[in-house]
């Protein structure tokens, strides 16, 4: 079934690639990308992988000036913007204006979404904005309610009641945290989370922090996420990758919780680093985004197809 046409996966369904994790430590973890790296679709990853890797390197200085970067196209004039984009703008003028906020991960800076939000725009979508939140972060409670301020900021500004999230690795889960702890499901309709620990890693046992301590499989702060979410209005699609060299084991960056509307997709030979700059991702978040109802469900395509990556649903 074509990315864009699928529905969300409840979690309740159990498809071919869900089941209980079996835990073999670390270093078994660590075994699985192995195994997935030595196959030609991991090896191509793991170079890509690499590639983007140094191109974000090169980028990352400039994602230090200023606390927020934004895109925003204004006026109803729509003969200076590339088919595509007029497409968009065209079948449906609020998908193509709602906001869309974009939240980095761990010792990382908006950067990273720098080719995101430039694929984002030339599909037409008119107001992304990414924010930078303190390198010293030592509390996902703490940096959740900051977003909550954002947030609040960016519905003020735009006078929409509700906007768009795409979080990257822990970007994703402080946004999870104010989605379904602190009431942002009123002001978020749909959240994109990449290579998030929703799960924890086991990585986070490389090193010690109030912190990494949050991000361990079985840490308070996930026991809390875990809580009955009632009535939770906010439809969640999650990324995550056999090649995830971060969140170990991989899987646990899907989304599983009984309350929550979610679509997880799992992909193939995608490094932690390239989730955002994959094609294949960046198509799927445009056809989610373009026109959505009540239900969450892909009603208007309003973009075009791109050469996508094999993917399968979880």
């Amino acid at each position: 079934m074509p990315l864009a046409a699928q529905s969300a996966t409840s979690p309740q369904e159990p498809t071919p690639m869900e089941g209980p994790d079996v835990s073999h430590g670390a270093l078994g973890h660590v075994g699985a990308v192995a195994r997935a790296v030595l196959t030609p679709t991991g090896l191509v990853g793991a170079a890509l992988e690499a590639t983007w890797l140094g191109f974000h390197l090169g980028l990352y200085p400039l994602g230090l000036v200023g606390a927020r970067a934004s895109h925003r196209r204004t006026g109803y004039r729509v003969d200076h913007l590339s088919p595509v984009q007029r497409g968009l703008s065209v079948c449906d003028l609020d998908a193509a204006q709602t906001p869309i906020l974009l939240i980095h991960g761990l010792v990382d800076n908006r950067s990273i979404f720098t080719v995101l939000r430039r694929r984002l725009v030339s599909r037409g979508f008119g107001r992304i904005e990414s924010i930078n939140y303190p390198l010293s972060t030592q509390d996902v409670r703490a940096a959740a309610a900051r977003l909550s301020d954002e947030v609040e900021r960016l519905v003020e500004e735009t006078g929409y009641e509700r906007i768009h999230i795409i979080g990257h690795s822990l970007g994703g889960l402080i946004a999870r945290y104010y989605v379904t702890r602190l009431g942002g499901d009123l002001r978020v309709h749909t959240l994109v989370t990449l290579g998030t620990p929703h799960g924890g890693s086991y990585l986070a046992y490389a090193w010690d922090s109030p912190l990494t301590r949050q991000l361990r499989p079985g840490s308070k702060l996930l026991a809390e996420l875990a809580q009955p979410v009632r009535e939770c209005q906010t439809r969640f699609i999650s990324y995550w990758s056999d090649l995830d060299q971060v969140v170990l084991p991989q899987r646990n960056a899907a989304l599983r919780h009984p309350d929550l509307n979610v679509h997880n997709i799992g992909l193939h030979g995608v490094g932690h680093g390239s989730l955002p700059f994959t094609r294949s991702v960046v198509h799927g978040i445009s056809r989610a985004l373009a026109h959505l109802d009540s239900s969450g469900a892909t009603v208007t395509p309003g973009v075009s197809e791109v050469t996508r990556r094999r993917v399968r649903s979880v």
